[in-house]
């Protein structure tokens, strides 16, 4: 495993890497932790065999007062809760699909408040600049006439619409929701390895995760103060509202989605039910008279905003795929003239495509004038010829994944993968070297999960999200996912993964301001 170098593309790397939280340990004795070894990756809750870190010391106590019986009630008590309540996705898109309850381990992640600050920072920079990307290339295009970014790269990525050129968003935002992952090194630092600018999902478990935990073991709440998360479905309809057309006194919100087979219909259900707001598919929806409306038992009325889980390729069987049945006929000349508005919009993305994400360092600079708070993961493109030769002859060390896959789908982990599995992907990136990037293989963080009757390490990344109407705010906190599989670095629940509530301590007393140190998890 190796730690994450900066982005070789940021000439000049972040003059001062992000700080990580120190190894030191609080003064819970030997006698009061959970039998658990941390092994040779960083922990998020020890900082080596029998150090616990400071913010962790009460959850360590009280998880060595627990025995398996206990933490055994405690997770089958959650497992209903999360039946009882629906909280499923689907494996699967299509009718074979199988719907599966999403996998939730009891032991919370936190996050220091100087943590959270970096974080949070960082992901509001990120959305600021990437912003400022998406206007630029669909109106004057300055940074592919500059070459900052290669314009080949850019107006041949699938993800780019030309049908949106010149075309002005409300309020000049065109990611209104974004799910960034983050994932740690071997130092503890964090890194920003991919951005969901399109339909990123997985704030609905976010909130769920922390409801089924209180419900189900309310006394590790006790000692820690921990900002909420629930108010995210109140403040996405906050941002939906604010970027309704100006000719609407009372703008009326709906949820479009694909229907019962998309992976993530249970969320599309929950915000909409949340956010007191129509459910819609596009049978629901017809355009006339250049307005959207929704057919209701009443009649139709009128629709202002769209927070649409459709693909763009499917939004508009007139401008897109005309064989799709999920999107609106006419919606994309509606919103060209103003009278209805997308989140997020159309053409977005371009700035998520994985070969687009080794730029966004450049993206920063030029539209910022700042250093990147959070790098990205090092990364390469075998589209380019110094990083095709690399790639091929260091397949069994990267992973390469498909610029426009997700989900974990797409994806060779090198040194996991069979001599077979590697040439077919040798084949598939000479074949199309667009198609594809690589990077190194990551040595995530781990964090202790309840695996049988004991504590085992599983590796975690983080999805935090952020909201963008009038101003950016980050719900505090993010999805964390965990590759339940002994071993495994892949998270996505599509592939095994599961979830974890995580906390943002709002306490400074709970969490020490720890030192940076340079040193890995011993």
């Amino acid at each position: 495993m190796t730690s994450l170098p900066a982005d070789p593309r940021s000439a000049g790397a972040p003059t001062t890497a992000p700080p990580a939280p120190s190894g030191a340990s609080s003064d819970v004795s030997a006698d009061e932790l959970p039998p658990y070894d941390p092994e040779p990756f960083w922990d998020e809750m020890f900082a080596g065999p029998g150090r616990v870190r400071p913010h962790y010391a009460e959850l360590a106590r009280k998880l060595a007062t627990l025995g398996p019986a206990d933490v055994a009630r405690r997770q089958r008590a959650a497992d209903h809760s999360f039946q009882a309540r629906g909280i499923t996705f689907a494996v699967n898109q299509g009718v074979e699909g199988i719907e599966k309850i999403m996998p939730f381990d009891l032991v919370p992640r936190m996050i220091t408040p100087d943590e959270w600050s970096q974080i949070e920072r960082g992901l509001e920079q990120r959305v600021r600049a990437l912003n400022l990307f998406l206007h630029d290339i669909y109106h004057e295009q300055q940074i592919l006439e500059q070459e900052i970014v290669p314009p080949e790269l850019v107006l041949g990525a699938s993800g780019y619409r030309r049908e949106l050129r010149g075309l002005d968003v409300p309020l000049g935002v065109y990611t209104h929701v974004v799910g960034s992952d983050l994932v740690r090194d071997d130092t503890g630092a964090f890194y920003v390895l991919e951005d969901n600018l399109r339909t990123p999902s997985g704030v609905s478990y976010l909130v769920e995760n922390r409801r089924v935990l209180k419900r189900t073991w309310p006394q590790i709440f006790e000692t820690y103060d921990i900002r909420p998360v629930e108010q995210y479905p109140q403040d996405l309809l906050a941002t939906l509202l604010a970027i309704a057309p100006p000719i609407v006194d009372e703008p009326n919100v709906v949820v479009l989605t694909p229907g019962v087979y998309n992976s993530a219909y249970y969320e599309h259900v929950f915000l909409a039910k949340a956010m007191g707001v129509e459910l819609v598919h596009g049978s629901d929806l017809f355009v006339d008279d250049a307005t959207v409306y929704m057919r209701t038992t009443r009649g139709r009325r009128r629709v202002d905003v769209i927070y649409r889980r459709v693909d763009d390729d499917f939004l508009d069987p007139l401008t897109f795929r005309p064989d799709s049945y999920l999107g609106v006929a006419g919606l994309v000349a509606t919103y060209r003239l103003g009278r209805v508005s997308l989140a997020n919009a159309i053409g977005t993305g371009v700035a998520d495509d994985k070969a687009i994400y080794a730029y966004v360092p450049r993206i920063i600079r030029y539209y910022l004038n700042e250093e990147p708070i959070i790098p990205n993961v090092q990364t390469y493109l075998p589209s380019e010829e110094g990083d095709l030769e690399y790639v091929l002859e260091n397949l069994d060390q990267l992973v390469v994944k498909s610029v426009n896959e997700s989900g974990g789908y797409g994806m060779l982990i090198g040194p996991h993968a069979t001599h077979a599995e590697r040439e077919e992907f040798r084949h598939r990136i000479l074949a199309n070297p667009r198609s594809y990037i690589a990077q190194p293989t990551l040595a995530l963080s781990r964090h202790p999960c309840w695996v049988d009757d004991h504590f085992e390490g599983r590796h975690v990344d983080l999805r935090p999200f952020v909201l963008f109407g009038r101003e950016v705010k980050v719900t505090p906190g993010g999805l964390t996912r965990v590759a339940l599989r002994r071993g495994s670095l892949v998270v996505n629940s599509s592939q095994g993964g599961g979830g974890k509530d995580t906390w943002v301590l709002a306490n400074q007393a709970e969490s020490p301001n720890l030192q940076p140190q340079s040193e890995g998890a011993q």
